[in-house]
């Protein structure tokens, strides 16, 4: 039977338990935990059609201490979040690009702060766009060369993308994608600014590519997602994972609602193994996976008894990279400051690691966009997380729950 987004009078929670007699029988059966939701605190963004739904993960970095799933996967078919969805986590792959790149880095096979053309022979020779108009360029060398510590940072002066990356990003191998930015010209002195930098990131896989002699997408897979675990972490969602991927968002006109949208960074269809893995931004994945992923960084590199990076590698990562004069605070892969570290993607996801409470706090909406109300959706979780588990290691894990119910939950 299809519910009403929002019933008068009545809360869609209260009549899916109702008019689901199976939902409320599973409820019987594995009734939640005491204690309130943390995606409670979401459940308002819900109501008010300003947030289409989401899950939510807070981990300690050995223990799994909430998951829960809020509002709908598809607003107008009324399926309701699961807390195994698949999200396009967008730039959340940055620091994941970055741990990669470490791995070489711990094993003494690539330095950060060699210059880039040692590992990628066509970075020798770039220019520096001294001067610019609509009529000419005027190039010169740089001071110095591009490192690989620059990419990593967002200090290589690389643009954005290269211009042959249009109409979407996953076009271009990463052999190719490389070459057409080592013949962009550098739009700042290396290490003088900031500039955020998808061509940076990408270029950092292709030295993975170069230095392991395995593709970039087969090094993650063999050296991060199958040991930590990340079974759903993919930059191909099969067709059985497309049945769980949650749809884009944007609000409406009137912005009092929202209106089904589309990945327009991204060739569709998503399963198409044309497609090209984007280390900058490719990735889609599941709150449980990019949770294990943090819990390992904020484990100083172990994950279940394993070391996956050495502590100073993590270090290295999550401390301020950007020189004295440069605003932004950022690592390499991970933006810094305030006492936590992490990063956002592209359609809102989210994943804070907080050292001091020891605590992973991992965030997952699709929306290319915010109402006002909406916008304020992840402090909301952050504010229930923090206030509900800020002394982590007095919480334990809970199994995970798949019903579907409007909060699917395994939170004491």
């Amino acid at each position: 039977m299809r519910l009403p987004f929002i019933a008068k009078g009545c809360r869609p929670w209260l009549l899916l338990a109702l008019l689901t007699a199976p939902a409320a029988a599973r409820a019987q059966e594995n009734p939640p935990a005491p204690g309130k939701a943390v995606a409670d605190s979401l459940r308002p963004f819900v109501e008010n059609r300003s947030l289409a739904g989401a899950v939510v993960l807070v981990a300690s970095k050995d223990k799994v201490l909430c998951l829960e799933a809020v509002g709908y996967a598809d607003v107008e078919a009324q399926s309701l979040m699961g807390t195994n969805y698949l999200f396009w986590i967008a730039s959340m792959n940055k620091p994941i690009t970055a741990a990669a790149l470490m791995l070489l880095v711990d094993e003494g096979k690539v330095k950060l702060d060699d210059p880039v053309e040692k590992y990628l022979p066509e970075f020798k020779g770039l220019w520096l766009a001294a001067e610019r108009d609509k009529e000419h360029v005027l190039l010169k060398r740089p001071k110095r060369p591009v490192t690989v510590r620059d990419l990593l940072r967002h200090t290589s002066g690389m643009p954005f993308a290269s211009a042959l990356e249009r109409p979407t990003l996953d076009a271009l191998p990463l052999r190719v994608a490389a070459g057409s930015y080592a013949l962009t010209p550098l739009q700042y002195e290396p290490g003088s600014k900031y500039q955020y930098s998808n061509a940076g990131i990408n270029t950092a896989g292709r030295i993975i590519e170069v230095v392991s002699g395995m593709s970039y997408e087969d090094f993650m897979q063999k050296r991060l997602f199958d040991p930590l675990g990340m079974k759903d972490t993919t930059f191909w969602p099969s067709a059985e994972q497309l049945k769980r991927l949650a749809k884009a968002y944007r609000p409406n006109a009137k912005g009092d609602g929202l209106v089904e949208t589309k990945i327009g960074q991204l060739t569709y269809p998503l399963s198409d193994r044309r497609r090209q893995p984007m280390p900058a931004g490719g990735l889609f994945s599941t709150a449980g996976d990019v949770g294990r992923f943090c819990q390992m960084v904020l484990g100083g590199g172990t994950f279940a008894g394993k070391r996956y990076l050495s502590e100073a590698a993590v270090k290295e990562m999550t401390s301020r990279q950007t020189g004295e004069g440069i605003r932004e605070s950022y690592g390499l892969g991970w933006a810094t400051g305030g006492g936590t570290f992490g990063h956002g993607g592209a359609f809102a996801t989210n994943m804070t690691i907080d050292p001091k409470r020891g605590l992973v706090l991992v965030f997952l909406v699709q929306h290319a966009g915010f109402s006002k109300e909406g916008a304020r959706s992840l402090g909301a979780f952050h504010r229930a997380a923090v206030e509900q588990f800020g002394n982590a290691a007095r919480n334990a894990p809970a199994e995970v729950e798949k019903g579907p119910r409007t909060v699917s939950r395994t939170c004491p």
